[in-house]
């Protein structure tokens, strides 16, 4: 008998399938329903709440996208804060840039983090750096407490419902601009353009009313909704536009290059029209 995972009615009225070898583990946390599995198109997957989070076959689209756009826009980003991303994979990102001296990672729930190590070893291979901290605890709190201290803060949410709803509402925005620095640059998944119209335009409208300069940019993601994903930066300072990338220091990626970083901001029709002021 075949065994399939089903993401179902995360956009109402579509379910994506994947084919299973294996469910490797599952459990109820204190927030989620976690489970991993393994495919033979994807690899190991992580679900939460049945919702594909990340996997070992396109999971560096995702989480280069979401770090080095924002890491290579700031001349100086010496520490970063990570809301979300228990999977660790923006954090692997993270400290290969040269000039990162702290990364903080603030991950609600502890069994991602743990299970993600035991499983998803080659996304979580950076949680044990000397230049990470991990805490087990709510990002939106975190953020009150700590003002004025980060140089990019990066949400690595799950999609807007359950524990990660207060990651996309205007209090949370304020609370991430006041916890940057004077010269800070924030960015978080945005969802699906093709599934969200009513969404990206609403953050963009949060958002845009604390920074000077906010933009979305595009990545390409098999296995999201729709397979085009949104992210959206908010700057204080810097434009991740004209940024002059010449002396990006090449650290291995595998998407992102300095030619990407331009075009991601290059958007098409039906996107423009989104997120028009």
């Amino acid at each position: 008998m075949e065994l399939w995972f089903t993401e179902k009615d995360t956009v109402p009225g579509l379910a994506l399938s994947v084919k299973v070898n294996k469910v490797l583990h599952r459990e109820k946390t204190d927030f989620q329903d976690l489970a991993i599995v393994d495919t033979p198109i994807f690899g190991r997957m992580l679900f939460l709440d049945n919702i594909i989070m990340t996997n070992i076959k396109d999971e560096f689209v995702y989480h280069e996208m979401i770090s080095h756009v924002a890491l290579n826009t700031h001349p100086n980003p010496q520490k970063v804060l990570v809301i979300g991303g228990g999977d660790g994979g923006a954090i692997r990102e993270i400290i290969k840039h040269p000039k990162v001296e702290k990364a903080v990672l603030v991950e609600i729930d502890r069994r991602v983090v743990e299970t993600s190590k035991e499983y998803l070893p080659e996304i979580a291979c950076g949680l044990d750096d000397p230049k990470v901290e991990v805490l087990y605890e709510d990002g939106i709190k975190y953020v009150n407490e700590h003002k004025n201290e980060f140089d990019v803060i990066i949400v690595d949410s799950t999609d807007p419902i359950g524990p990660a709803v207060g990651l996309f509402e205007s209090n949370f925005y304020k609370s991430c601009y006041d916890s940057l620095k004077e010269d800070g640059i924030f960015v978080a998944q945005t969802e699906s353009p093709y599934y969200n119209e009513e969404l990206i335009p609403q953050i963009q409208k949060n958002l845009r009313a604390l920074y000077p300069i906010t933009k979305l940019y595009l990545a390409f993601i098999p296995t999201y909704p729709g397979g085009c994903w949104s992210f959206t930066m908010g700057c204080k300072k810097y434009d991740p536009e004209t940024v002059d990338l010449s002396n990006w220091p090449g650290y291995p990626t595998r998407y992102y290059n300095p030619e990407i970083h331009k075009a991601a901001f290059v958007l098409p029709n039906f996107v423009r029209e989104l997120i028009k002021e």
